[in-house]
């Protein structure tokens, strides 16, 4: 007889679930400091690598877009890989990947080949990718009215790793100047490091697996395999107003900062901002992202989903309106940039936790990759035009842009709530 798999508890009807949680959760933590310190280490100077290698400031924007596509296109067989056999493979999975993205993201800047450049921060997305599932491993095990703040928790934890990031980009760059490779691609370096060690730390110690345990635990009946299909998920969104709305809302929320967060660097350099500087201002915004999570997460429980998405579109609309005219302000940059990292956290942890709240137990990781494709497809396609608009109407320009994309969010928003009270969270 085979020895038990470690992955799923023996006896579902004794099983300790705080003790599970209090288990599972600090090894998500840690990943999400080491992801959060690698990803942003690498994409403080990515759109900046990008011009180096390129010579075009048009094309520049391609870098980060290339990120988001690769998070987006790998997004949906990493959550059928986690469907399939669990949140701990699909994770290890996509911190591999990244790191051997990373690694051809250096091979491309010594050779000065932008193609091979744009295929390396395509896989160096699939990190990325590996964060944001985190978020819902997170919420594997949570009680449904505490889904919110568990999200927040571990999208919290990418706070450290992610605002040290852009602060050692200039030391990583120093780091390989006797090697010949490009200072802006130092990064890249440290980053495939620190994805390996991302990976080791997953495949070791996230046991048991957290959505194994959530179906092992779940109602004899309810969870099939027909009910876990990419076909089912679809099917669970189309029939759910609500479930529609998150989407959205992550859609938008992601679009709109990715889109002006990835050209801020240039528009800084364009008006005498350094490597520290930018590095500085990058660091606000991604705090902005990820240490005011626990505040979101507690207002999206009290007070309802709707209501801090609202408070998401508020935000994204004065970051696009400061940073938008800030003009050789840096402070005002740096002001408008916390306020669309802030509004970015409002949107991702109220969609996340309602789009949870929204469909079956068992469609939730097919869904909750369908919605992480759509977020990064979506996002890819405004960091492409991202370059395109600055070279042609400038960095406000894009900013006013940025601003008009929450026009549908705030109109679904408002129908919501005006039209059916939300219900309370599902089980």
């Amino acid at each position: 007889m085979s020895a038990p798999s470690r992955d799923v508890p023996l006896a579902s009807a004794s099983v300790d679930l705080p003790a599970l949680r209090r288990r599972v959760t600090p090894v998500l933590i840690v990943s999400q400091i080491l992801g959060g310190l690698g990803v942003a280490t690498g994409i403080a100077l990515a759109a900046v690598l990008a011009q180096q290698v390129s010579g075009s400031e048009a094309l520049s924007g391609l870098a980060p877009t290339a990120t988001v596509a690769g998070t987006a296109v790998l997004s949906v067989p990493l959550a059928a890989l986690m469907t399939a056999r669990g949140r701990r493979p699909g994770l290890v999975l996509a911190y591999l990947i990244g790191a051997v993205g990373a690694g051809v993201v250096v091979l491309a800047a010594v050779r000065g080949n932008f193609p091979l450049l744009l295929l390396g921060m395509a896989g160096f997305g699939a990190a990325s990718s590996a964060n944001l599932q985190a978020r819902f491993a997170a919420a594997d095990l949570a009680e449904p009215d505490r889904r919110a703040r568990a999200i927040s928790t571990v999208v919290w934890a990418t706070t450290i790793g992610a605002v040290l990031g852009p602060n050692i980009a200039a030391p990583a760059g120093r780091s390989v100047s006797g090697l010949g490779i490009p200072a802006a691609a130092g990064p890249f370096v440290w980053a495939a490091a620190v994805f390996l060690l991302s990976a080791l730390v997953v495949a070791v110690l996230l046991r048991p697996d957290p959505l194994l345990t959530a179906r092992a635990l779940a109602p004899a009946g309810e969870d099939t395999k027909e009910g876990r299909s990419l076909r089912a998920g679809v099917r669970a969104v189309r029939e759910s107003p609500r479930a529609r709305l998150a989407l959205v809302t992550v859609a938008v929320s992601h679009t709109a900062m990715v889109s002006i967060m990835s050209m801020t660097p240039l528009a800084l350099s364009h008006h005498g901002a350094g490597i520290e500087l930018i590095g500085l201002v990058i660091s606000g915004h991604i705090a902005g992202m990820y240490a005011f999570s626990p505040v979101m997460g507690m207002l999206s429980d009290r007070l309802g989903r709707l209501s801090v998405i609202g408070l998401a579109v508020g935000l994204l609309a004065c970051a696009a309106l400061l940073a938008g005219t800030a003009g050789a302000s840096h402070g005002r940059t740096a002001a408008g940039l916390f306020l669309l990292g802030l509004g970015w956290s409002a949107g991702l942890v109220s969609g996340s936790a309602l789009l949870t709240d929204s469909v079956p137990g068992p469609a939730r990781a097919a869904v909750q990759g369908l919605s992480d494709l759509t977020m990064n497809a979506s996002a890819g396609i405004g960091g492409v035009m991202a370059g395109v608009i600055v070279a042609k109407a400038g960095y406000g320009g894009l900013n006013l842009i940025g601003a008009c994309l929450l026009l549908p969010l705030a109109a679904l928003a408002a129908r919501r709530a005006l039209t059916k009270r939300e219900p309370a969270v599902k089980g």
